[in-house]
């Protein structure tokens, strides 16, 4: 076999490899948090405070980890995409969890009402330090908890 023979299926099966890589990456999934055990339970005011009192120990802590809030609803959100977020913490700051909702739970975010108590599982992405507005603790693909032992 020759030289250039060689390196044509070399080149061949690396396009083929990369186009299977690319295809699986664009094709891929979020992972269905409902199912995912959370690392961390905790309330939203006792989230906020860490956060507040140390960022930089609760972003090692926290980010990028899936984390099951629980506390009071201060408002639901629904964007112009019908897309629904659920603030967390109490009226005694201005500092909130903002938990942007997974699509699966958005027909039963419609149903929640300021005030109620609730557990949402969610990826922390981030916190958002502001003295004057208060700051925010981004929570992503956020599931409604029904069941204690995940």
């Amino acid at each position: 076999m020759g030289v250039k023979k060689k390196i044509f299926i070399a080149l061949a099966i690396i396009a083929i490899a990369m186009g299977l890589y690319v295809y699986r990456e664009y094709f891929r999934k979020n992972k269905n948090l409902s199912y995912v055990k959370a690392n961390f339970k905790i309330q939203a005011n006792a989230l906020i405070k860490e956060f507040e009192e140390n960022e930089k120990n609760a972003n090692e802590k926290f980010l990028d980890k899936i984390i099951a809030v629980s506390g009071a609803i201060r408002d639901v959100i629904k964007d112009d995409k019908g897309y629904y977020s659920i603030v967390l913490g109490g009226d005694e700051n201005m500092s909130a969890v903002r938990c942007s909702m997974n699509s699966i739970d958005q027909d039963e975010v419609g149903l929640l009402k300021k005030g109620n108590i609730i557990m949402i599982k969610g990826a922390c992405t981030g916190f958002n330090a502001d003295d004057l507005l208060g700051s925010d603790i981004i929570l992503n693909r956020c599931v409604i908890q029904k069941n204690d032992s995940r």
